[in-house]
C-alpha cells in the first residue's frame, strides 16, 4: 500500500494518539484536525479521513441527549462535507444494545439502549448514505471494550480494577455475580484496525466489529490479583435488570483484511494498564483522555 495522508479528527485522545502512531508505523503520514469538528471549515487535501472525535459516556448521553446528537452526528455531517475518498468512523458495540448470546455478527440488527449508541448508529447511517450515493469510499468500525494503552477512563472496568488495586480508586461495583461477558480490545490493536481500514479498498460501506478477549468482570478481577499480586477491592450490587449476559465480536471481516490482534490477551492488557497505574498512583489524580 502507498503512503498516505490520512485525516485524523480527535487524534489527541485515548485511541487518537495510538492511531496516530500506527500509521506512521506503516508509513502513512498524520494530520491531526483541531477544533470542533462541527465548525470544520473544508478540510485539507488528503486520500483518508479517520474520525473519532465525539462524545462517548453512556451515562452523560441520558442528561443531555441533543448535544451528543449534535456532536456526534452533526460532526460527522460536517466532516463528510468535504471529506476525501476514504473514511473511516469509530462507532460503538453499544449499536447492539441487547444482543442474541453468541458472537455477533455485523448483520445483526441494530438495538441501541441509550442516546450514545443511538447517535452512533446515526452516524453509522449517514456515513453509509454518503458512501452509496459515491461520495466516499467508508468503514464504520464497532469497537467493543477498549483497553490498556494507559487508559484514563476511570469508568472502564480494567482501569477502574487497577486504579483499585493500587489503592488510587474505591472498590470496584460488581453488579450480580460477576460473569456477565464482554469482548475487551487492547488499544493498539485496535489502532491497527483503523490503519486495515483506511489501507482497504476503495469501494462501497462495510461495517467491521473490534474485539478480540471475551471475558467476565470476575475474569478481569482474577487477572489483575495474577498481574499485580494484588487483589482489587470489590462491593457486590445487585444485577441490572435485563443485563446482557454475553456480548462478544465476531471478528470475521476484520480479519479477512489481514487484522489479527497482538496485544489483547486479558492478562498482557492488565499488565499494560498496570504499568501506567503505578505511574499515575505516584502523581496527581489528574483527570484526562
Amino acid at each position: 500500500m502507498s503512503a498516505m495522508r490520512v485525516l485524523v479528527s480527535g487524534a489527541s485522545g485515548y485511541v487518537g494518539r495510538v492511531v496516530v502512531a500506527e500509521l506512521a508505523t506503516a508509513g502513512h503520514t498524520a494530520i491531526p484536525l483541531p477544533g470542533d469538528v462541527r465548525l470544520l471549515p473544508t478540510l485539507p487535501g488528503a486520500d483518508a479521513l479517520v474520525h473519532l472525535a465525539g462524545l462517548g459516556r453512556v451515562r452523560e448521553s441520558f442528561e443531555d441527549p441533543v448535544r451528543y446528537y449534535d456532536v456526534n452526528v452533526g460532526g460527522t455531517v460536517n466532516l463528510l462535507r468535504s471529506a476525501p475518498p476514504r473514511f473511516v468512523l469509530a462507532s460503538t458495540a453499544g449499536v447492539y444494545g441487547a444482543a442474541t448470546l453468541g458472537p455477533v455478527t455485523e448483520d445483526v440488527p441494530r438495538a441501541p439502549a441509550n442516546p450514545y449508541a443511538a447517535s452512533k448508529a446515526a452516524a453509522e447511517d449517514v456515513v453509509g448514505w454518503a458512501a452509496r450515493a459515491g461520495r466516499v469510499s467508508a468503514v464504520a468500525l464497532r469497537l467493543f471494550n477498549v483497553a490498556g494503552g494507559g487508559d484514563r477512563d476511570d469508568t472502564r472496568v480494567v482501569t477502574r480494577a487497577c486504579g483499585a488495586a493500587s489503592g488510587r480508586l474505591p472498590a470496584v461495583e460488581v453488579f450480580g455475580d460477576g460473569s456477565a461477558v464482554r469482548d475487551f480490545v487492547h488499544v493498539r490493536d485496535v489502532a491497527r484496525a483503523f490503519v486495515a481500514a483506511v489501507e482497504r479498498p476503495l469501494t462501497g460501506y462495510e461495517v467491521l466489529n473490534v474485539g478480540a478477549t471475551p471475558a467476565s468482570v470476575a475474569d478481569v478481577l482474577a487477572s489483575v490479583a495474577r498481574v499485580t499480586g494484588r487483589e482489587a477491592p470489590a462491593v457486590r450490587r445487585p444485577a441490572h435488570p435485563g443485563e446482557v449476559r454475553e456480548l462478544r465480536a465476531d471478528t470475521t471481516r476484520l480479519r479477512a483484511l489481514g487484522w489479527a490482534p497482538r496485544h489483547s490477551d486479558l492478562d498482557d492488557v492488565v499488565r499494560d494498564q498496570w504499568a501506567a497505574e503505578r505511574a499515575r498512583a505516584g502523581g496527581p489524580r489528574a483527570e484526562g483522555v
